[in-house]
């Protein structure tokens, strides 16, 4: 068969948000020619099979990409973030992302789009309609932001077994339910699972119907906090410097802990159980309190097979609920918690240079893919902060998004494109701050006067867990 070929400067594999962000500051600061291939048949990646009812946990004012405001700038009146900025739907980060390659790169005419195309490696992709193959000839590099390997629910594949008569659906099924069931059983205990719990309790089921197996609790972040407007200052800024003080001040990891939570950094669902993990999510004070309606909450470690009379599980069984619907909420957002060097050779790979924040770091990677030549100098400036899954994870991820920050504060071009960067929000919240204002610089002031001690303070602890064994 004949492979038609193609050159570019930049080959992206993927048009998820990590890859779109990237492409974005490829076209906005240089005049570099893109080719995006992708297996799906539109941009935004896992958004194109996100569940009907999924919102973005953080505000719509720090997604997407640098150039085009995601956020229509307006706070929520209505609902569980009632009060905050407001939460993309799934369908309108979608819609974003295909006005995004559409409207901006595609006019561009330095953008080459191919959908619907697996891509098989050095520099060659198929169609998957009609097996047409192509070769791309790269001048400069190829951009892998397929690494993290997201997973979705809808392709996810659980890793218990179920009798054929249980009735089993994934939880983007859950608004085609037509009859009532006695018992709901959400399976996961992460966002989706948070998500699918908070989506039947505002369609009316009594939280008695509702059981809910949480193999670990998690330790979460409170919205409120990460809301990067100046109205909300003293809760964002002052989370940072709470943060900052809640490390300085403890003597051991579960102290660090405790005081992360009376500060407000962290919060908990069942103040009886103490949490095991930590992937980020976050919650408004509402959904809190809603979640803590639900008081059927299995806790017998992770599920192995559920029957038609039994539930087993790592811990025991359990007699199985009569007249149940199973909701499978179990699959992890990022399975791959490896990593790499971000620049190696011809190849790129973005992974999270900031905690939480994907699109910040993809757009943070390309800015320094142009603004630097040697690759050492590139993987100084971008360190991996290591994704996190346990609770003790948070310890390696914070120490590793600090000393970033630290090394970016040195580079002044660094230091000002983050300053002007949409994704970042919260340095100009902190520039913005002027001597003659005492209560917000008393706020700064607590921020930076234990940011060297909290750097220590990790330190030792991460001593400590390696010489546990519990880190490498």
């Amino acid at each position: 068969m004949k492979v038609t070929k193609l050159t570019c400067d930049y080959l992206v594999v993927g048009s998820g948000a990590v890859g779109m962000a990237f492409a974005d500051v490829l076209l906005n600061e240089s005049d570099a020619k893109v080719i995006i291939v992708d297996r799906y048949a539109k941009p935004g990646g896992h958004w194109n099979l996100a569940y009907p009812f999924v919102t973005l946990h953080q505000p719509s004012a720090f997604y997407g990409v640098c150039s085009r405001e995601l956020n229509q700038g307006y706070i929520e009146e209505i609902g569980l973030n009632q009060g905050l900025m407001e939460l993309a739907s799934g369908d309108e980060v979608s819609a974003y992302f295909n006005k995004v390659m559409n409207e901006q790169f595609l006019p561009s005419g330095r953008v080459q789009y191919f959908p619907l195309c697996e891509y098989q490696g050095d520099g060659n992709f198929t169609s998957v309609l009609s097996n047409k193959s192509y070769s791309v000839e790269v001048d400069k590099k190829v951009v892998d932001c397929t690494f993290l390997k997201t997973s979705i629910p809808a392709t996810h594949t659980p890793s218990f077994s179920c009798d054929q008569e249980i009735n089993f659906i994934p939880i983007g099924e859950l608004p085609l339910i037509d009859k009532p069931y006695k018992n709901y059983v959400i399976i996961g205990g992460g966002k989706t699972g948070i998500d699918a719990c908070l989506w039947l309790l505002q369609n009316q089921v009594e939280p008695d119907s509702i059981s809910w197996v949480v193999s670990r609790d998690a330790w979460l972040i409170d919205r409120q906090n990460t809301q990067p407007l100046d109205a909300f200052f003293f809760d964002t800024i002052g989370a940072q410097a709470n943060q900052m003080e809640a490390i300085a001040q403890s003597n051991s990891i579960e102290d660090m802990f405790d005081r992360l939570e009376d500060k407000g950094v962290l919060l908990r669902i069942d103040q009886d159980t103490r949490p095991s993990m930590f992937h980020g999510a976050t919650v408004s004070k509402a959904e809190l309190n809603e979640l803590r309606r639900i008081k059927k909450v299995i806790r017998r470690g992770k599920i192995k097979h559920i029957g038609r009379e039994k539930m087993a599980f790592e811990k025991g069984e359990l007699v199985t609920p009569e007249d149940a619907i199973f909701i499978d909420c179990s699959a992890s957002a990022i399975p791959n918690l490896a990593s790499k060097p971000v620049f190696a050779g011809n190849t790129i790979t973005p992974q999270t240079v900031r905690a939480y924040q994907p699109v910040f770091s993809a757009a943070i990677i390309a800015h320094t893919e142009l603004s630097y030549e040697d690759e050492n100098i590139k993987n100084s400036l971008m360190q991996v902060v290591p994704l996190p899954n346990r609770d003790i994870d948070w310890v390696p991820m914070t120490a590793a998004m600090m000393r970033n920050m630290h090394i970016w504060s040195q580079h002044e071009d660094l230091k000002q494109w983050i300053l002007e960067c949409r994704l970042d929000g919260f340095s100009r919240l902190v520039k913005s701050v002027v001597p003659e204002d005492k209560e917000k610089s008393a706020v700064i002031n607590k921020l930076h006067g234990n940011a060297q001690a909290a750097i220590g303070k990790l330190q030792h602890y991460m001593g400590q867990l390696i010489q546990e064994g519990k880190f490498n």
